[in-house]
Formats: C-alpha cells, sequence, structure tokens
C-alpha cells in the first residue's frame, strides 16, 4: 500500500507537470524549444532620489527608433506619480510628477526592444555648425597645437576624430594633451576639439546588453556629424561604429535626467534576454489571466536574474540522485556536487574549474594547520571564510596581471561553497584518510560537471524559466529513484568472480 501510494504521487506530479506547462504553452503561446522565436532584450532604468516635501518633477531622457533594435513596448511603474511621455523626435523624455513627496523615491521605466539588423541610422538633415568654443589662454594653445598634429595625418572627419583619440589616449601623454585632460573629461575633450576644427559632434550615452546584468551605468561615447549621417565613436579606444549589444540611449537633449522638488538623484540600469514571441512579451504585460499572474516575468528583472538560477537546482538535484543511486559514485556531501555546478554556472567552465581546483587545494592545506589549534568549528568556518577571501583576491589578481580578464565573481553564493567544501574535506581526511577525501573529491568534481553540463544546456534552462511546473516531474523521478534497492553499476564488479564461476 505504500508503495502503491507513492506511485499515485508520482503519476499525479507529473500529470500536473506535464497539464500545467501545455496549459502554459497554449495559453500564453510560449514554446517549449529555445531559438525558434525572436529575442528580446529586457531593460529597466530604476531612478532614484530623495523628495523634500515640494512638488516633483522628474525627467529622464529616453530613446527614439536606437540603431540596431525595434522598441515594441514600454511602460513606468511609478505609484502615487502621474506619468508622461514627451517630446519629438529624438528628444523624448519620460517625465514623473506628483503635487508632493518625502523621503526616498523609486521610479521604473521599462522598455521592451527585439533586435533588429535592418533599424540602422537613417539620413539625417545636416546640424547648424558648432558654436565657437572659448578656451583659457594656454588652453587655446594647446587645442590648437593638437588639432595641427592631428589634421597632419587625416584628410576627413572620421580620420580626424580617429587621430584625436590616439593622441588622448596615448600612455605617455604629451604636454598639450595632459594640460587638457586635466581640465575636460575625454568625451567632452573630444567634442570641443572638433567644434575647434568646424567639425558637428555630440557626447551621446549607451550601455551594453548583458544578460542578468543589474546596477549598470550609461556608457559616454561620441557622435561625429560626416558623410550625412552620425557616426560613432569609443573615446576610449577609438573603436568607430556602434558596438554589437550596444544600445544608444540618450542621444540629444539638455541632460540624461532632470529633477525638481528631490536631491540625490541617481539613474541605474538592469537587463535581461528572454528567447520568446513579441506579442508573448506584450501578453505578459498586459494579460491578467492566472498563468499572467503566476509568470516569472512579472518579478523585477534583478530576481528574475536570480531565479533563472534557482530554477536549475532541481535539474541537478536530479543528476546527483542518479548518479549516487545507479551509478554509486560517491561524493563529499549529498548535494555538494549541485552547489559546486552553480559556482561554475557563475564563473564559466574552465575558469571556475581551475578556480576551485587552486582555491580548495591551497585551503586544504592552510585548514590541515588549523587542525592543530583546537578552534571551535564556527571560529574555524569564519577562518576559512576569510582564507577563501584572500585567495580569490589574490587569485584574480595575479589573473588580471598575466593577462587573463576572467577572474572569479566575488560573490557570497560560491564563495561559501568553496569554504563548506574545504571544510567538509578536512573532516574526512581526518576520519578516513587522504584516500578517502581523493576518492569522494573526485566523485564530487565528477557529479558536479555532469550537473553543470545539464544545468547550463540552452534547453534546460529555457524550460525551468518559463515553465516552473516541470519541476514536478523531476520531483516525481526523484521520488521514482528513490525506491530503487538494487545494485549499483560500481558495485557489479564485486560480483564479477561469482559469474565466472557459474555452471
Amino acid at each position: 500500500m505504500q508503495r502503491l501510494s507513492l506511485y499515485w504521487i508520482v503519476v499525479l506530479l507529473i500529470t500536473a507537470g506535464i497539464s500545467l506547462a501545455w496549459l502554459r504553452h497554449t495559453q500564453m503561446q510560449i514554446p517549449f524549444k529555445p531559438g525558434c522565436d525572436t529575442g528580446v532584450w529586457l531593460i529597466e532604468a530604476r531612478l532614484s532620489f530623495t523628495a523634500s516635501q515640494r512638488p516633483v518633477l522628474a525627467s529622464l531622457s529616453i530613446p527614439k527608433n536606437p540603431p540596431g533594435f525595434r522598441i515594441f513596448n514600454e511602460q513606468a511603474a511609478s505609484p502615487g506619480y502621474g506619468f508622461s511621455i514627451v517630446g519629438q523626435g529624438e528628444n523624448r523624455r519620460a517625465e514623473w510628477s506628483r503635487r508632493t513627496a518625502e523621503g526616498a523615491q523609486t521610479l521604473y521605466y521599462k522598455i521592451q526592444l527585439s533586435p533588429d539588423p535592418l533599424q540602422r541610422q537613417k539620413t539625417e538633415i545636416p546640424p547648424p555648425p558648432p558654436d565657437m568654443v572659448y578656451w583659457q589662454p594656454s588652453e587655446a594653445t594647446a587645442a590648437l597645437a593638437l588639432i595641427e598634429a592631428a589634421g597632419a595625418t587625416s584628410s576627413t572627419p572620421e580620420s580626424l576624430t580617429r587621430e584625436i583619440i590616439k593622441i588622448l589616449n596615448t600612455k605617455e601623454k604629451e604636454q598639450n594633451a595632459a594640460l587638457l585632460l586635466a581640465e575636460y573629461r575625454q568625451e567632452i575633450l573630444l567634442t570641443r576639439l572638433l567644434a575647434e576644427a568646424g567639425i558637428p559632434s555630440r557626447v551621446v550615452q549607451g550601455i551594453f546588453l548583458e544578460d542578468g546584468r543589474r546596477n549598470q551605468s550609461l556608457v559616454p561615447m561620441v557622435e561625429v556629424y560626416a558623410g550625412e549621417k552620425w557616426i560613432l565613436f569609443n573615446p576610449a579606444t577609438g573603436e568607430q561604429g556602434i558596438p554589437d549589444h550596444f544600445l544608444l540611449w540618450h542621444r540629444s537633449g539638455p541632460s540624461l535626467l532632470d529633477l525638481s522638488g528631490g536631491s540625490s538623484a541617481r539613474v541605474s540600469f538592469s537587463m535581461i534576454y528572454q528567447s520568446i514571441p513579441a506579442l508573448e512579451m506584450a501578453k505578459i504585460q498586459s494579460d491578467s489571466n492566472g498563468f499572467s499572474f503566476l509568470s516569472m516575468h512579472h518579478l523585477p528583472l534583478d530576481q528574475q536574474g536570480v531565479f533563472k538560477l534557482l530554477l536549475l537546482i532541481p535539474m541537478g538535484a536530479l543528476v546527483v540522485t542518479f548518479m549516487r543511486i545507479l551509478i554509486g559514485i560517491r561524493t563529499s556531501g549529498t548535494f555538494m556536487p549541485v552547489l559546486i555546478g552553480m559556482a561554475f554556472l557563475q564563473t564559466s567552465l574552465i575558469p571556475g574549474l581551475v578556480y576551485f581546483l587552486a582555491i580548495v587545494g591551497t585551503g586544504l592545506l592552510i585548514r590541515s594547520y588549523l587542525s592543530y589549534l583546537n578552534l571551535l568549528l564556527v571560529a574555524r568556518i569564519a577562518t576559512i571564510v576569510i582564507i577563501v577571501i584572500t585567495l580569490i583576491t589574490l587569485a584574480s589578481l595575479m589573473a588580471i596581471r598575466l593577462g587573463f580578464h576572467t577572474g572569479m565573481p566575488v560573490t557570497a553564493f560560491p564563495l561559501i561553497i568553496i569554504a563548506w567544501t574545504i571544510e567538509r574535506m578536512s573532516i574526512l581526511w581526518e576520519e578516513e584518510g587522504m584516500r578517502e577525501v581523493m576518492v569522494q573529491g573526485t566523485g564530487s568534481l565528477a557529479v558536479a560537471l555532469c550537473a553543470y553540463a545539464f544545468m547550463r544546456h540552452p534547453l534546460v534552462a529555457h524550460l525551468s524559466f518559463n515553465f516552473p511546473e516541470l519541476n514536478l516531474i523531476i520531483a516525481a523521478l526523484i521520488l521514482l529513484l528513490g525506491q530503487y534497492t538494487g545494485y549499483r553499476l560500481f558495485e557489479l564488479h564485486r560480483f564479477a568472480a561469482m559469474k565466472d564461476r557459474t555452471p
């Protein structure tokens, strides 16, 4: 009867998981396979400030037809505030207003875009000649000398811009460039020098799009008008043209943000990439049915990035259960390999594996010395955490010095995992010896790599986030595996001799 009840629970879980996933697919048009639809970027601008018991008016510059992207939806989340979009052409601004407010305030503006290679910059009306630039006497002499030096090796506005950027970015800056950079930011100085040369230019701001990034700031760039169009230049590198996955956010207007009735204003950006149809994104924002209410897409973007990782844990747990019960691999801790695999998701495999082995190996040596000090568990773990932080810092600094820019992300998640791994390995060494540490350590790493391979698969990541009810099926499979009491694969070699003696 107990086994029969278990089977009924398994059938119920599988039926519920499949049914809910199918209803979500049919009602909300979410595809089961990734990559068969239009990719969508969701960008959230977070405006925070402190109101001072006065009428509040906040105005934020927003994009209009940015090159390489198509805007299909935008909205604001600002309880208690009136919201409207004003302006014409590229000078569009989102405005929030309120009669009175006090204390910390947070306003949100969300925009949804899809990559569109055909959305390129169109021919525009030529801008007026740049205004006269006013310099201090010493600055004027330095600016003219710098323009003459760059003009000697250039023949077009684009080549002049590149030559000026080269001069400003040299490691051993000449006297004229050093004098001007001491007074002006590089992008401001570049526009002033171009204006002095009679070339229209303007400072613009944009953001590099990367899935799951939070609290990002806009990057200043410079646009130069040449050949009946604006050409983008990166003042830090001299790169010409719009980089891949770069969104031009603020292109014209007096400023990015204007605020009256408050102080300490700050704008930060979060973004996430969704591989679902554009029609589905519109329904997520407007539908009021039950499935839309329970959708993960209603969470703030930074929390969506967190749940993208958390919803992968059931798949990792299934891999560990299969490897331990059916294969018979011994690991250090029951589900420690899942946590190690999750750490690899944050660090990427090869750099994470190198960091993990090096830091755990060094930590074990230091932990062996701490065992002679007879410390309590809490003090020992705290000491190991500090040691791990020091090792990660040193390893990252050494990697940067050697020219490798794939350092370990300094987050609490992999930090605690490494600390607990060192502690468990040390206790196992003291109780069972080095051989058992090697067996369980190798087994843990092998299972972690298997879990990592499954969790990073695009199909698994897509289904786990868009169809979280499928985790009920994973739970049913784990319950079935929990009933297995037969021989494990690694135990069969013990009975090979008996098979040879059978007549």
